[in-house]
């Protein structure tokens, strides 16, 4: 028998405005559990925003954003969230491995003494992403791809029910590219996936449903996903 699914996320006629730019207007959006949404759009159509709500980074300057666990409405989910690169300060005094441990944390100390538990599972995540022969290197010494590995480590390690990934294959070498498909089908096999990438050929594939962003949300049928009109 089919069961309904479930909502998780739910935006509701939310617009966002810095001064006087709108950078989204009357969105209305859900996503349900088991979603793997690919999300795409021109540069300035308002994807990272769309994120920042998601996140709640960004609060709307008008609507309601709404999140549900098993069903239940609640104030936040468990997000693992994968940042552009260009968001991070590669001077921060800290390890690659401090930051895949980050990913543990919530709102508790990096100070604070991770479990034998913890560290395994750090372990496990290091090698997943391949760098664990880096693992005690300061994230300013990473090359760009270096340093977008660790933050997917970062983004994973928790096993969160949402997985918000911001143009994942910045920077990413092509030996490693096939790889990051294969972990991203793993996780999308327990999670929620929201990926954001200007690189749809095989994501597309993977994914249940894409998004059109550039003011407001449009679903997409097409195949290049790129221009509103092919998607009507």
């Amino acid at each position: 028998m089919h069961l309904p699914q479930k909502k998780i996320i739910e935006l509701s006629d939310v617009s966002v405005a810095y001064d006087s730019r709108i950078a989204l207007q009357d969105v209305n959006f859900a996503v349900d559990e088991g979603d793997f949404v690919a999300v795409t759009g021109p540069n300035g159509g308002g994807k990272t925003t769309l994120l920042k709500v998601i996140l709640q980074l960004v609060k709307p300057t008008r609507g309601k954003v709404t999140f549900r666990s098993r069903g239940e409405v609640v104030k936040q989910l468990k997000i693992g969230y994968l940042p552009q690169k260009n968001m991070i300060d590669s001077r921060f005094p800290i390890t690659a491995e401090d930051v895949v441990l980050s990913g543990l944390l919530g709102d508790r100390s990096l100070m604070r003494r991770f479990s034998r538990e913890e560290t395994e599972r750090a372990d496990a995540m290091l090698r997943l992403v391949g760098m664990d022969d880096r693992r005690r290197s300061p994230i300013g010494a990473l090359s760009g791809g270096q340093l977008q590995r660790t933050l997917l480590g970062r983004a994973l390690i928790a096993n969160p029910e949402v997985v918000v990934l911001d143009e994942p294959l910045s920077y990413i070498d092509k030996r490693f590219e096939a790889h990051l498909y294969d972990i991203i089908s793993d996780y999308a096999r327990h999670s929620t996936i929201i990926l954001v990438s200007h690189e749809m050929t095989t994501i597309s594939q993977m994914a249940s449903r894409h998004i059109i962003v550039d003011k407001t949300l449009h679903d997409c049928k097409a195949a290049h996903h790129y221009v509103r009109s092919e998607c009507e």
